[in-house]
């Protein structure tokens, strides 16, 4: 397995925008600088998406104006479309991400349009990013199952990955939206998708509704792979797919990865002070089983 492992804190994003309570915006804020403080090195900070469709990232512009950010962390945002890039730009934001699924019926739901389509919407995002000098991450989600068309044939998945790294992606994070993959399938997925995009190109992504996450990175880890998103304290997960729990937790992952003697660059004390500190914020235990058994309070 790989020597050190860099994780994608996608908490401020994807785990916020699932969350019923709403956080104030100096709470946002305060997480992305709790965050930056733990030694992650690439912290999700919010999307320039439009607030009709995740109204808990409505301030997305005084949220990445407000954060205090660090030399060497990157702060990357979701954008959809080049009006998503402008605001992004505006603020002064250096990385973004682009999404898609492999489920046709799912992209038709999530963002009314096909696989082909969101590409396409693409296409001018990935073209002005690369004239700026703006890197590009892309999502592509339901790796490993739909909740409307079930079963997501291997072949869709390389697709699309593929298409994004040739766009322009640097790297193609992998993500099982709704958690329903197990180790043998995750590891296949992971292989079938590193025969057409360079491994070191490919991240992780796993939401731990059968409590299969921890597993799946695991047997990813195995196959080469260097870098994994997670949510700290668990919290989110995906508004369009009824019952999916939340992101695994950043803090469950870095105590595993610590105790195979992979290197993170993270202190998890402090990121499991900073996971009780959120969950404090939304009025609910934290998500992390580290996050409640290691001593501290809540922060």
């Amino acid at each position: 397995m790989t020597p050190a492992v860099r994780i994608v804190e996608v908490g401020p994003r994807d785990g916020l925008q699932n969350e019923k309570v709403q956080v104030a915006t100096a709470d946002k804020i305060a997480l992305i600088d709790r965050l930056s403080a733990t030694g992650l090195r690439s912290i999700e900070a919010t999307s320039f998406v439009s607030p009709r469709w995740v109204p808990q990232l409505a301030d997305a512009t005084e949220v990445y104006a407000g954060i205090a950010r660090r030399e060497g962390v990157h702060y990357p945002v979701l954008v959809p479309n080049e009006k998503g890039y402008e605001r992004a730009r505006e603020v002064g934001v250096e990385e973004i991400a682009v999404f898609t699924a492999a489920s046709e019926a799912f992209n038709r739901k999530n963002i009314n349009a096909s696989i082909d389509e969101s590409l396409a919407r693409f296409a001018p995002v990935l073209e002005r990013a690369r004239d700026d000098g703006v890197r590009v991450r892309g999502y592509v989600s339901t790796v490993l199952g739909c909740p409307y068309q079930g079963e997501v044939p291997l072949a869709d998945v390389v697709r699309v990955a593929r298409q994004l790294h040739a766009m322009g992606c640097y790297e193609v994070s992998l993500g099982d939206t709704i958690g329903v993959g197990t180790p043998g399938k995750a590891r296949e997925m992971l292989l079938a998708v590193a025969s057409e995009v360079p491994l070191p190109a490919l991240a992780v992504h796993f939401h731990d509704t059968y409590g299969q996450a921890l597993s799946n990175i695991l047997a990813c880890l195995e196959a080469g792979v260097a870098v994994v998103d997670a949510s700290v304290s668990g919290a989110g997960g995906c508004p369009y797919a009824k019952g999916a729990s939340g992101n695994v937790a950043t803090e469950d992952v870095v105590y595993m990865l610590h105790g195979l003697g992979i290197e993170t660059g993270v202190d998890l004390d402090a990121l499991a002070a900073t996971g009780r500190w959120l969950a404090g914020r939304l009025g609910r235990e934290t998500g992390s089983k580290v996050g409640r058994a290691l001593d501290g309070g809540a922060g």
